[in-house]
């Protein structure tokens, strides 16, 4: 199958095999530098702040927070640790 830019699929199977696309030389090639540079590649999970249940969440947290008795001294305990330039 050819892509619109003149590029072909290949399936995973046959990409096993070493039947690559240019796109994929490329990228096995940029990955084979950046491991010579003694980087290695690892996948992260995180919370998507776009989904409504995150702003739920943290929305409520804020509120426990804001509402806490002990707010002044979690604010403080905050602020001492943060490195904001409030100039």
């Amino acid at each position: 199958m050819l892509l619109s830019s003149g590029e072909s699929i290949v399936s995973p199977a046959r990409a096993r095999n070493g039947l690559r696309t240019p796109v994929a030389q490329r990228v096995q090639k940029h990955r084979k530098a950046l491991r010579a540079a003694g980087l290695r590649p690892i996948q992260i999970w995180v919370p998507d702040v776009r989904s409504k249940r995150f702003v739920a969440q943290a929305h409520r947290q804020s509120l426990a927070v804001a509402n806490s008795l002990y707010e002044k001294d979690d604010q403080a305990f905050i602020d001492s640790i943060s490195d904001w330039d409030t100039t």
